[in-house]
């Protein structure tokens, strides 16, 4: 099964595109992140209290997904490697890049652990809902010290704030990256990642650009 999966997978790769199911990957955890991000900065502002505590609960029905899609996703990456693209090509920059990628995994794995062990720490024992739906268990925190349950609270919670920081200053980065890629180099990273418009439906039609040569002038490259 897994090498029908690497061959069906290849005919994207070879094209320089990821997957269908390596884009979905992709968008469902970028949306699922953005509007964790979103939400604790509200949840921070709330007033202690039950609307507050309501708040966390949402919170942590999202951050669970993400902690599964994030096993899913890097066992899915070990399997079926992405494409090389052109950004693939570029030295330093593309070094950069891996760091980058890097870091957004262990955030993808960091944060929903940390604020695991939060939750864990500090509430009444009973069950987490993953997705709001389905009962998760807390981590086995209830039976240590109170003072060490704080300790392992404050640890988390610093850990999750270090990570929450990391990825602001890295999805505009990355953002800005795979603009700069597809308007200004004309590589192919971004298309590769969106869904994929068939020619006969591409309203641009003509050739698709090719990468942009920075010893050519723009008039002169083929659009």
């Amino acid at each position: 099964m897994i090498d029908a999966l690497r061959q069906w997978a290849r005919g994207h790769t070879e094209r320089s595109r990821y997957s269908p199911v390596g884009i979905a990957f992709h968008w469902i955890m970028a949306i699922l992140v953005m509007f964790q991000i979103g939400w604790g900065y509200y949840t921070s502002w709330l007033p202690a209290g039950g609307d507050k505590l309501r708040s966390y609960e949402v919170h942590s029905m999202i951050g669970l997904p993400i902690l599964l899609l994030a096993f899913a996703r890097f066992g899915w990456r070990l399997m079926i490697p992405g494409p090389v693209n052109d950004a693939d090509r570029q030295g330093l920059q593309t070094q950069i890049a891996y760091m980058m990628h890097y870091v957004f995994y262990i955030a993808f794995f960091g944060l929903p652990l940390s604020g695991w062990a939060m939750w864990s720490s500090i509430a009444e024992p009973g069950p987490l809902y993953l997705a709001g739906l389905v009962p998760w268990p807390q981590l086995p925190f209830d039976q240590l010290p109170l003072t060490m349950r704080w300790q392992v609270m404050d640890i988390a919670e610093d850990v999750h704030h270090i990570l929450v920081i990391a990825l602001l200053l890295i999805i505009p980065l990355h953002v800005g990256a795979a603009l700069k890629h597809h308007f200004w180099d004309r590589h192919d990273v971004l298309r590769g990642m969106l869904p994929e418009i068939p020619d006969a439906e591409d309203p641009r039609g003509g050739e698709p650009r090719r990468p942009r040569d920075p010893a050519i002038p723009d008039e002169k490259v083929p659009g």
